[in-house]
């Protein structure tokens, strides 16, 4: 048997080896991230699509909300979320991202619109007074975080009263806009 003779190895050993190695490693990170970056872009750009429309003839068809819909969405926009929920609470949702992968949302609800606002907006969102979009009166709030909503009350198919609201990261003409494009029926 070969006994080890506490010798050191065949590398000398220092921390400027180390520091040299580190480096070498940081560099060898970057270029691979950035060549990565180039190669494939930015994949937030393919989040995936959903059949929102499908969703919204279920909620009508259910009868129990006026599933407050656009009849089609802009050009370039890309709805990623949709889910009616029937039951003794119905809800409606519809998230929607812009060419530029800003958000708007739609919310309905048995409920009252500073339930959906705190819910959707934020607990402490600033009621901005009223706006009249496409004929009708909204109630306007922001928050601290760049947020946009209208909201305003509507009379549900099941005889109770509902909000709606409208709530983006997009401009707040765009959100104006969107709400004026909502329609609760074919």
């Amino acid at each position: 048997m070969s006994q080890s003779t506490g010798s050191p190895g065949r590398y000398r050993r220092s921390s400027g080896g180390l520091i040299g190695a580190m480096i070498v490693t940081v560099v060898l990170v970057v270029v691979y991230v950035g060549v990565r970056g180039f190669l494939f872009g930015d994949r937030s750009a393919d989040v995936e699509g959903v059949d929102w429309e499908a969703q919204v003839r279920a909620g009508r068809a259910d009868g129990k909300l006026t599933v407050a819909a656009p009849r089609s969405l802009p050009e370039g926009w890309k709805a990623t979320s949709a889910a009616y929920e029937t039951g003794t609470a119905p809800s409606w949702r519809l998230g929607v991202l812009d060419p530029d992968q800003l958000y708007v949302g739609v919310y309905e609800r048995l409920a009252s619109i500073d339930d959906l606002v705190q819910e959707h907006v934020d607990e402490d969102a600033q009621d901005e007074g009223t706006v009249t979009v496409a004929g009708e009166e909204w109630r306007v709030f922001t928050d601290s975080g760049g947020d946009y909503a209208l909201a305003r009350t509507v009379e549900e198919p099941v005889g109770g009263r509902g909000s709606v609201v409208v709530v983006g990261t997009i401009p707040p003409t765009e959100v104006r806009d969107f709400a004026a494009g909502l329609t609760t029926g074919d």
